[in-house]
């Protein structure tokens, strides 16, 4: 793909179409099997419905929002809105019908695409109180519903797609490299979401650099497993966008609990996927060689050992050299097999990975290169390239991207990759693109090789009573790595030490409950003596591995897991630390009474 020639996504879209065509494109399960749309089916779709787009009347620089989880429609319907001019505006299926109120009223929506008839009863009411949409297209039948505008069923509108040719064609070619593609809404891990404008040049050239970290892969005919949400930056363009400017096929997961099932049917070669993926997968690993014994257990060990030793850059001994390709059949292959067994890369981004579950993913073979970026940067900054990993940085900056660390410790942004600003809201866009640069919020610093460390987010470090800078990133990092605990958020500011709140692993909670014959449950546990006594070791276990004030010093058990449901996580699974800091705000306040578990 020559990605200096492509003046927007529609036009690379078509242009790699063109020269795949009969190929498979896009893979979903139907009546439990994987079948795929071709390229050319693609394109002829995707040109139907932008006629049918245009036929209803949407126009250059009109918002079309977009509801729907991860699905071939999602991608068909995305392209269809910029080849006809217009702006995408993709919105998370675990909206409320406030949040979906939010995104269509405040980017003034003229139209909503959406999926099934559970996400229509939440859309289409929101949307019937938006003022400026103008019309629905139901990609499945949505149910029985008022609305003072048409809702078109997904055949109707590609049926009414069938003529004008022309017209699609000269909307692309209208398109400029500085035109809006998407509005992308932040997650809100800190409150009220913000629409990000991207352009076609934002996200192209996000995919050029993407391109050039992997190529000395051998990029050929990839193959990606699509998990998160394509309604976030990070995988509409590392997902989505970066496939299709180099031809790749994407199958579609069907979710999270069938994630490994899909893994090995998609046997993918590249994968994007946050540091939740990996702590849940690291987290089975273990509990599953803690059950073994004798030779297989030493062996795994042996080979983790080996690994990181590598990883280190320490001398192998003659036992160690002589062992290391056995351990690579016996136990290395077993864990790719899990992947699929032909992964080339898998990119982690989203949130940030602790270096320990990294480090032990690589030493076991898996070429795991940690990213980092934000919606506001399209959204990748930087990332380990291959063959030159260092899992405790997020690696250097993409090709056409520059970094560079304010004096107060600022990671500031500039590139073509850099947004052009936040929906209807100059003041927060002239905070952060401020003289030239995108200002991050988040802490970090270069190293002598120009590798990025990031230290935290700027708004979210704790400041103690005592005045004291603590990362609660850091300390979150140690507990989750405990196999005992799940979740965990540390709270602090202004106090005088450090609390959490925890969420046991399940399957020690239902161990410790069989053991005692107690009941199972969170809140039953929480109340369980016994049970407090065992978190409290465990917690004092990790505190053993932490700088005094550092450590948790109380700590009280949650209800439930964080989860999206409960909205104390982002759909990419990031926690939202104020809606948790909302829900044990009292509890919190008696921890510092002494009223809570004492680690």
């Amino acid at each position: 793909m020559d990605y200096a020639s492509c003046r927007s996504l529609p036009a690379m879209f078509f242009a790699t179409a063109r020269q795949r065509a009969p190929r498979p494109f896009l893979w979903a399960k139907h009546d439990g099997k994987y079948r795929s749309l071709s390229w050319a089916e693609a394109e002829s779709t995707v040109t139907r419905l932008a006629r049918a787009l245009v036929g209803y009347g949407i126009q250059p620089g009109d918002r079309v929002a977009l509801v729907s989880e991860n699905r071939p429609e999602w991608i068909i319907a995305d392209l269809a809105i910029t080849s006809a001019g217009a702006i995408t505006v993709p919105a998370y299926v675990t909206n409320t019908g406030n949040d979906h109120r939010h995104v269509l009223g405040n980017s003034g929506a003229h139209a909503v695409i959406v999926s099934t008839a559970p996400l229509a009863a939440r859309v289409l009411p929101a949307a019937a109180q938006t003022p400026s949409v103008k019309f629905a297209i139901a990609m499945e039948p949505a149910g029985d519903f008022t609305t003072p505008f048409p809702v078109h069923g997904w055949q109707e509108a590609l049926d009414a797609g069938t003529g004008g040719i022309e017209i699609v064609a000269e909307r692309v070619a209208a398109l400029t490299p500085e035109d809006i593609a998407c509005i992308i809404y932040t997650s809100g891990t800190g409150g009220t979401p913000k629409g990000v404008l991207l352009t076609h040049l934002n996200i192209i050239s996000n995919c050029r650099g993407a391109y050039r970290l992997l190529e000395m892969l051998g990029l050929g005919d990839e193959v990606f497993l699509s998990f998160l949400p394509l309604s976030h930056s990070y995988e509409h363009t590392a997902g989505m966008m970066f496939p299709i400017s180099i031809g790749a096929e994407i199958y579609f997961a069907e979710g999270a609990d069938t994630l490994a099932a899909n893994l090995l049917e998609a046997r993918p070669t590249i994968m994007t996927a946050v540091p939740r993926l990996y702590e849940t997968m690291h987290q089975r690993i273990q509990r599953g060689i803690l059950r073994e014994h004798g030779r297989k257990r030493k062996l795994f060990e042996r080979a983790v050992m080996i690994g990181r030793k590598r990883l280190a850059g320490e001398g192998l001994s003659l036992g160690d050299r002589v062992l290391d390709p056995l351990l690579d059949r016996l136990v290395r292959d077993k864990v790719r097999a899990r992947f699929g067994g032909r992964l080339k890369a898998m990119i982690s981004g989203g949130a940030p990975l602790n270096p320990e579950i990294g480090g032990f993913f690589l030493a076991l073979g898996v070429e795991l290169l940690q990213g980092y970026g934000q919606t506001e940067a399209a959204p990748v900054i930087a990332c380990n390239p291959p063959g030159h990993i260092r899992i405790d940085s997020v690696g250097p900056p993409l090709d056409g991207v520059e970094v560079k660390v304010a004096e107060d410790g600022e990671i500031l942004v500039s590139g073509d990759n850099v947004m052009k600003g936040y929906w209807n809201d100059p003041e927060a866009t002239a905070r952060t693109l401020a003289d030239g640069w995108l200002h991050t919020g988040d802490i970090g610093h270069l190293d002598a090789d120009g590798y990025l460390h990031i230290t935290d987010r700027k708004r979210d470090f704790i400041k103690n009573s005592g005045g004291d800078m603590i990362s609660p990133l850091r300390v979150e990092g140690a507990l989750t790595l405990a196999p005992e605990i799940a979740q965990a958020m540390v709270f602090g500011d202004r106090r005088p030490y450090l609390v959490a709140v925890v969420v046991p692993d399940p399957e020690f909670a239902a161990g410790f409950a069989r053991e005692h014959g107690a009941t199972g449950n969170l809140p039953a546990l929480a109340g369980n003596p016994g049970f407090h006594k065992a978190m409290g070791d465990v917690v004092a276990r990790v505190n053993g591995e932490l700088a005094p004030i550092e450590r948790v010093r109380r700590f009280l058990i949650a209800h439930e897991p964080f989860s999206i449901d409960n909205a104390q996580m982002t759909p990419t699974l990031k926690i939202r630390r104020h809606a948790i800091r909302d829900t044990y705000e009292a509890a919190f306040d008696s921890l510092y009474e002494g009223k809570g578990i004492a680690a």
